[in-house]
């Protein structure tokens, strides 16, 4: 485990609006607010056609994969995330989404692009006095987090 140490600032109440790109349009926030960390919930409508990251096709294999997903009609969703700057300093959301429609629910990163249907709304709380940022991990092709 490794850790560090954050005090909270700013909090925002955030609409996100018909059509708009999840992560897009939270990072776009981010840069325009200054904000370098925050953790984030979400709840909402995504689109059809919206796509997430549901896993790697095999977990332990060398070279890591990933599987999207389409989702072929309107779903209920509620996420949790975080940003954090990456090596140039630029925030960087990460955030996972389950998403339902019916019986059927499918959870998975919304870096794919998950585009918002009519409203989702956001709460957003800055993180402040933190050195944690995402490093690139040649190992695995992810920007990880190091607090």
């Amino acid at each position: 485990m490794k850790y560090s140490e954050a005090r909270q600032g700013r909090i925002f109440v955030i609409r996100l609006e018909d059509g708009d790109i999840v992560h897009e349009s939270i990072e776009a926030f981010a840069r325009d607010q200054s904000i370098q960390s925050a953790a984030l919930i979400i709840i909402g409508g995504a689109d059809k056609k919206s796509r997430l990251v549901v896993g790697p096709e095999d977990g332990r294999a060398e070279k890591i994969v990933p599987m999207t997903y389409m989702l072929a009609n309107v779903h209920e969703v509620a996420g949790t995330g975080t940003i954090f700057p990456d090596e140039k300093g630029i925030p960087v959301l990460h955030m996972h989404m389950s998403c339902g429609r019916n019986n059927d629910t499918v959870t998975g990163c919304v870096r794919a692009g998950v585009k918002v249907w009519h409203v989702m709304e956001v709460i957003l709380f800055e993180l402040t006095g933190s050195r944690a940022k995402r490093s690139y991990d040649s190992a695995t092709g992810f920007e990880l987090l190091s607090p």
